[in-house]
């Protein structure tokens, strides 16, 4: 979550990017109050994810964990850029979560092991 916040930062830094953003354009799309409430959806979802893994139970925790990682990914390949410290954050971030899911994917109920 912290490098997704970075990686936004460095580029927002980045010589041009801000005075492109004031057009109101980030590259080919056009910054609209609803294209604003989705990238606030698709960020809230890694965040809720740090709540949800604490409280869901084992089916909804598991399932919760596999799809938030899977839609994290795509938004994290899909918006990014191509610069250095984008690819380099937004790697270690793809390993992180695709470490999350794999782990999610083969997590056996907890509840198994006191039944039998």
């Amino acid at each position: 979550m912290f490098n997704m916040v970075f990686a936004d930062i460095l580029t927002f830094i980045t010589p041009g990017v801000l005075k492109e953003m004031m057009t109101g354009y980030a590259g080919e799309i056009q910054i609209t109050k609803g294209i604003l409430l989705v990238f606030a959806v698709l960020l809230e979802i890694p965040i809720a994810m740090i709540f949800l893994s604490r409280v869901l139970k084992y089916r909804a925790n598991r399932w919760a964990n596999i799809i938030a990682g899977v839609i994290t990914i795509a938004f994290i390949i899909g918006g990014g850029s191509t610069t250095p410290h984008y690819i380099f954050l937004a790697a270690i971030e793809v390993v992180c979560i695709s470490l999350i899911v794999w782990r999610a994917w083969k997590w056996k109920n907890p509840e198994d092991n006191l039944n039998s």
